[in-house]
């Protein structure tokens, strides 16, 4: 019988990549994903490009999958594409234990996060 077909929760002019486990801390993404909020894919782009913080590469990544999403699965033009969305969600948490002075430990958390752009074409008004 199979699952039946749900919804599309997304509008026709939008297109989502989702990057799940990515080693690195909320907070951390969160700064990186408020710099592109709400911009032009291209200069989304240069900005992640010549950011100098560490995870810009992987945003960067996940930015031009959604766009290859709009262009190949949507039929969406790539040049009149806006960053309509960028969120951050947590994962799971490594616990792990660094070793103190005299027998003792302390607990350690390694965390990861997932990251959600959907990109929407906008009609520019001329």
């Amino acid at each position: 019988m199979g699952k039946p077909k749900t919804q599309r929760s997304l509008k026709d002019n939008e297109a989502k990549a989702v990057l799940r486990m990515l080693r690195t801390s909320g907070i951390k993404l969160n700064l990186v994903a408020a710099m592109i909020r709400g911009k032009k894919v291209d200069k989304a782009l240069a900005e992640l490009t010549f950011s100098r913080k560490r995870i810009a590469g992987s945003v960067k990544k996940t930015l031009e999958s959604a766009i290859a999403n709009a262009e190949n699965n949507h039929g969406l033009d790539p040049d009149s594409l806006v960053v309509a969305e960028c969120y951050v969600g947590d994962s799971l948490v490594m616990k792990r234990f660094m070793a103190r002075g005299r027998g003792h430990a302390a607990r350690m958390e390694r965390p990861f996060s997932n990251l959600t752009i959907v990109v929407r074409q906008v009609e520019e008004t001329a």
